[in-house]
């Protein structure tokens, strides 16, 4: 069998300690929540401090929180733009934690338009994310 390759990311499901989980928009028109791939660069570096770069790049560095312990896997796939300028699918690997949001200004980096947060106890997250994140999501949600 022909082995498969995936990207690595880390996720953060953001919560306010109220029962509401932050969720944006990205420049593209998908939900997401903070995170993304990790770089070359980030080989050798723990993946929680990656993960505290990524809040950084697009929270800003006014955001204060708690970052916690991985509690989801997630498998997702997307179309991208390939170096060839072809359309073709991306495969995602990603590590979901749970994080605190503790206070602090958030602001949006350029690649994301919107942002707000949802009630989990009425969120209904097939209404704003599909495929791998979709599912990364609600079982997130069943472990809360």
């Amino acid at each position: 069998m022909d082995k498969d390759l995936y990207y690595v990311a880390v996720k953060v499901f953001l919560e306010d300690g109220k029962g509401n989980l932050f969720i944006f928009k990205d420049k593209f028109g998908d939900w997401d929540i903070p995170g993304g791939r990790l770089r070359e660069a980030d080989f050798e570096t723990p993946l929680k401090a990656v993960a505290e770069r990524k809040l950084r790049e697009e929270l800003g560095k006014a955001t204060r929180y708690r970052l916690g312990e991985p509690k989801v896997f997630m498998r997702h796939e997307r179309d991208e733009i390939l170096p060839d300028d072809k359309r073709g699918k991306r495969r995602i690997f990603a590590v979901g934690y749970q994080a605190e949001y503790l206070g602090g200004d958030i602001v949006l980096d350029n690649n994301h338009t919107e942002s707000k947060w949802v009630r989990l106890s009425e969120f209904r997250p097939e209404e704003y994310f599909t495929g791998g994140w979709l599912e990364g999501v609600r079982e997130y949600l069943r472990l809360t």
